[in-house]
Parts: C-alpha cells; structure tokens; sequence
C-alpha cells in the first residue's frame, strides 16, 4: 500500500518558503511523496517582471528562473514532508550540473516542473535533486542541483 500522495497551495507555500514576489516563482505543488518526488506548477503571465527586458517583443522565461522553480519546488517538498511550516526554513543552492535548456517557456504557457531526490536523509542538511520542466509534455529544461537546507536558522 503506498501513501496518499500530498499537495501544497500558494498559502501553504508562503508559510514554507521565505520567497515573495517577485521571486516567488512556483503556484502549487502537488503529488508530493514524501521528500522522494514532488510535482510543482508555474502559470506563465506576461505581467511577470523578468519580460520587460528578457527579452521585449519577445518574451521568453530566463532559463535560471526555471531552475530557481525547480529549486523552489523541491523546498516545498521537503517543507511538506518534515512539516516545516512558519519556521523561516531557508534553502541555499550549492551546485546545479546537467543543466540544458531545451525549449522557449512564454507567457501563456502552463510550466510543470518534476522534482526527484537523488541524495539526501530526513532533516539531513545536504539533498541533491533531478529536475524537469515541462510545458505541454515537452521538456523545457533539466537539472540536477544540490542545495543546504538550514532547518532553523537564526530570526
């Protein structure tokens, strides 16, 4: 028998992640497994900042905030599975490898980014993590990244 599979709403994901807009760059994370594999959700909207200069008249996502997605799916994740909520949890990158852009990502667009652990241990402070977004089934981009994950840092 497998575990029910959890989701996180906006709500939930400002009461686990410190990030706000314009920076907050996922809306829902859902089928979360644990701290196994999550899946996180990004409406593209024209009125996000990063199009003004990237690039006018041709609007196209920058590919590190595809990665900073990918990154902030993966801190939901592990916000849900260790139910840490309103505790000023703060990730940091470490290394991002393997990363390749593969398609433009433009307002309009519906990004699904799947995020899987490949190391880490519960409430370890080192997890490294596969990436993949996703716009209509097709890959936009993928990653591996590593992150330090500060469990109680200092108010």
């Amino acid at each position: 028998m497998t575990a029910e599979l959890k989701s996180a709403d906006i709500q939930l994901i400002q009461r686990i992640l410190p990030h706000r807009y314009p920076f907050l760059l996922v809306d829902k994370v859902v089928d979360i497994d644990g701290y196994n594999a999550a899946r996180g959700i990004k409406n593209i909207t024209m009125n996000e900042p990063h199009f003004q200069g990237h690039f006018p008249g041709t609007p196209i996502m920058p590919g590190v905030t595809i990665v900073e997605a990918m990154a902030q799916t993966a801190g939901v994740m592990l916000g849900v599975a260790f139910d840490v909520v309103d505790t000023n949890l703060l990730i940091y990158f470490m290394s991002i490898d393997k990363c390749k852009f593969r398609r433009k990502v433009i307002p309009g667009d519906v990004m699904e980014m799947q995020v899987t652990t490949l190391r880490g241990k519960p409430r370890g402070k080192i997890f490294k993590f596969n990436g993949v977004a996703t716009v209509e089934g097709e890959v936009a981009a993928e990653a591996e990244f590593s992150a330090f994950v500060d469990w109680e840092p200092e108010a």
